[in-house]
Parts: structure tokens; C-alpha cells; sequence
């Protein structure tokens, strides 16, 4: 199977910058999106041969996350079971026969760290959320999950140790998501490679001089990290902020 995810910074401005020409070039069997920034009836999308889910923000212009999929999943989940994380469409879960495909947006701590004790809050939720599937069947986790976990994981790790992102504290949850029986797909093929980054800031030229991080991940349970053919980021392909990543994987 050949799994894509991309944050795409608003679909509706990622459509006019090429997307649908990586949809088609790409031929996922699952595309997972993240940071949609709409609402229902925004956008008609025809894609054919996929079933397409959404799952939206009720704030207007914010979040959101949609999976396309040519194959129709047994169960459909939006959120992660708890009320006060249910107002930012930042998870949605398609169940198949061999796995859960889980699509994340993880909350950003943003500037100041302001939703840094939100974040946290938030993601000891989805661990819980995430091991409960674990032990009914295994899950594959993608998406722009907001943190690099490691020093290789981002250009400039010492001048970034307490910003959004790069906090010990999210790392930390990381570290522990993992040691809770998933991988990161990527860093499981290659754990040595440098200059491998899914998103560039805006400012300063940052994706011309490759001054990125790797915050978009594909994490799967351990019982299927030998089914992992392939980790894959897209970097060439422009329309956000943020560059595809792709998994490749027999299950």
C-alpha cells in the first residue's frame, strides 16, 4: 500500500498551487490532509475512485483533516473520545480490515508556548486513544504531529530548545509515544540521515536554503515495522509550507 500525508496550509489555496497534480502523479491508496481551513460545503473535490472523509474545525479557517481512500473503511471515528478536545477536527481514523489509519494535526504550543500545558494535556489523551487501538488490531499514525523529536530533526536545534516544537516537553512526549510500542517510520530506515525536513518556515528563504524541520511523520505499532518497504519525503513538491511524506508498506 502506498500511504501520503500532507499538511496542505488550507486545501482551497493548495489546489491552485499544484495539488491535484501530485494527487493524480502520486496515486495514493490512502492520502491523509491536514490543516484544511474549512468548512462543510466549502470545497467539491472529484476524485475518482476514492471515498473521502472530512472531519472540520468548528472554528471557521482553522484546522481540520480529511483522508481520501480508494479502499472503504469498516468504521469511521472523529476525535479521540474526550469533549474538550472536540471542537478542532485534529483527528480522524478510518478502521480496515488489517489496521487503524490515523490522521493527526497535533495542537501547536505556539509562540510564548501559550497552549504549551494544552499541548500536553492533548497528547497524553491520544497516547491513551492511540493504545487502546494498538490492542485490537495494529495503527498507523500520520501527520504533522509538531514536534521534532531529535537534533537531526531540525536545522538549528540549539538556537530552537525552547521554542514551539523543539521543547524538551514535546520531545519528551514523543520519546514516550514510541517507547509505548510504534516506530517512526522514517528514522527506523534512516537513522542517520541529515538535511531531511517536511516543512520550512516562510521567512528568510528557509526552504531555498533547506532550513527545516521534520515535524510529518508516518508512526506504525511494532508489530508491523518489518511490513515497512519504504519512508519517503516529497520535498520537491511545492503548494505549502509543509512537503508530502510517503510510506510504503505491505500490509
Amino acid at each position: 500500500m502506498k500511504l501520503v500525508s500532507w499538511n496542505v496550509n488550507g486545501i482551497r489555496a493548495c489546489i491552485n498551487k499544484g495539488f491535484m497534480d501530485y494527487f493524480n502523479e502520486v496515486d495514493a491508496d490512502v492520502f491523509c490532509l491536514q490543516e484544511t481551513k474549512l468548512q462543510e460545503g466549502q470545497i467539491s473535490l472529484e476524485l475518482e475512485g476514492y471515498y473521502q472523509y472530512w472531519h472540520y474545525a468548528v472554528k471557521k479557517g482553522y484546522s481540520g483533516t480529511a483522508i481520501f481512500t480508494k479502499k472503504k473503511p469498516l468504521s469511521v471515528q472523529h476525535d479521540i473520545g474526550v469533549e474538550e478536545h472536540g471542537q478542532e477536527g485534529r483527528v480522524l481514523t478510518l478502521e480496515f480490515e488489517n489496521f487503524y489509519m490515523v490522521n493527526a494535526y497535533v495542537p501547536n504550543a505556539q509562540r510564548g508556548l501559550a497552549r504549551l500545558d494544552y499541548r500536553m494535556k492533548w497528547q497524553e489523551d491520544f497516547k491513551s486513544f492511540l493504545l487502546a487501538l494498538n490492542k485490537e488490531k495494529p495503527v498507523i499514525l500520520c501527520g504533522d504531529l509538531n514536534v521534532a523529536h531529535n537534533e537531526i530533526d531540525l536545522k538549528n536545534p540549539k538556537t530552537n530548545r525552547k521554542n514551539a516544537g523543539f521543547t524538551d516537553e514535546e520531545r519528551e512526549k514523543m520519546t514516550e509515544l514510541l517507547s509505548f510500542g510504534f516506530v517512526d517510520s522514517f528514522r527506523y530506515l534512516y537513522p542517520d540521515k541529515v538535511d531531511a525536513y517536511t516543512w520550512w518556515s516562510y521567512m528568510g528563504s528557509a526552504r531555498e536554503k533547506n532550513v527545516g524541520w521534520r515535524i510529518d511523520y508516518f508512526v506504525v505499532s511494532d508489530s508491523i515495522k518489518d511490513k515497512i518497504q519504504d519512508s519517503i519525503i516529497h520535498p520537491h513538491v511545492l503548494g505549502s509550507d509543509h512537503c508530502p511524506v510517503v510510506l510504503d508498506i505491505s500490509i
